[in-house]
């Protein structure tokens, strides 16, 4: 009778030896990427290390241990099966306004929204640093950038720990709805880790907080399911523009604005 437990059988022994950690997971054999998501999935959130700035080194790593080349590869061959892609990729588009450029936009409008949170943060507007795209990649990296905390406001996602959830899984269904699904699980890991990360030390250390979090990604997944492709939206079209009025122009559904900074504000680094 084998008394092996049922969720224990089918296991096999691995052929060959090695002294150190060998996986088919590119990811689980980097020990940065390893210490990474431990410390970041388990950690509270203090005042020293506040969450906003995990992943500057994950995007560092990222660029190290993901196979470019192959996702190049797959940049072309999606290129070829979707016209509107390879204009987007063409085109290169880069945003150049300034924070002058924004708080000369109407009150009320999305640019004024971006601006206050900027000029009250003291922010840049790129959270990587502007550089000449090489590839594909490095454009989608740069646009994404660029664009992310817009998708903030469009999404109804606030600018706060929990709020963050709801751009991050705005891309994390957007992206996977309209490019294939390889190249869209290559360029959202970042995305997985990032949004991953919140969740777990909700329910471990700020239980009280869980169902707002919930919340925030029901919302983000219903903008990026019944959105067009919002990744590659030209916002600045709609800079000057009240909110509604930029989501219509841009092609954002479904969204809804809840305030989660009261939510947010029972993790660590508020208090």
């Amino acid at each position: 009778m084998d008394n092996t437990p049922y969720l224990m059988r089918g296991l096999h022994k691995a052929t060959g030896t090695t002294a150190a950690l060998a996986s088919t997971s590119r990811y689980l054999n980097d020990a940065r990427i390893r210490d990474w998501v431990s410390t970041h999935m388990l950690r509270r959130s203090e005042k020293d290390l506040p969450t906003h700035t995990d992943p500057y080194q994950l995007h560092l790593l990222l660029m190290e241990v993901q196979d470019l080349g192959h996702i190049e590869e797959l940049f072309t061959a999606a290129r070829r099966q979707w016209p509107d892609l390879d204009r987007w990729l063409s085109e290169k588009f880069i945003s150049t306004y300034t924070r002058d450029d924004l708080l000369a936009c109407p009150p009320g409008s999305l640019g004024a929204a971006f601006a206050r949170y900027v000029v009250e943060n003291n922010f840049e507007l790129d959270l990587i640093a502007r550089f000449e795209p090489k590839t594909q990649y490095d454009y989608y990296r740069i646009r994404s950038g660029q664009t992310h905390d817009l998708e903030h406001i469009v999404g109804g996602g606030g600018f706060d720990i929990l709020g963050e959830l709801v751009p991050y899984y705005i891309r994390l269904t957007n992206i996977f709805k309209f490019l294939p699904a390889e190249l869209a699980g290559e360029v959202s890991v970042l995305q997985v880790f990032g949004s991953m990360r919140i969740l777990a030390r909700t329910a471990l250390h700020y239980p009280q907080s869980w169902l707002a979090a919930l919340d925030t990604v029901q919302r983000g997944i219903k903008v990026g399911l019944e959105s067009g492709p919002l990744f590659m939206a030209r916002y600045e079209d709609a800079l000057h523009l009240p909110i509604a009025q930029a989501r219509e122009l841009l092609g954002v559904v479904g969204a809804v604005d809840v305030e989660t900074r009261a939510a947010s504000h029972e993790w660590d680094e508020y208090k």
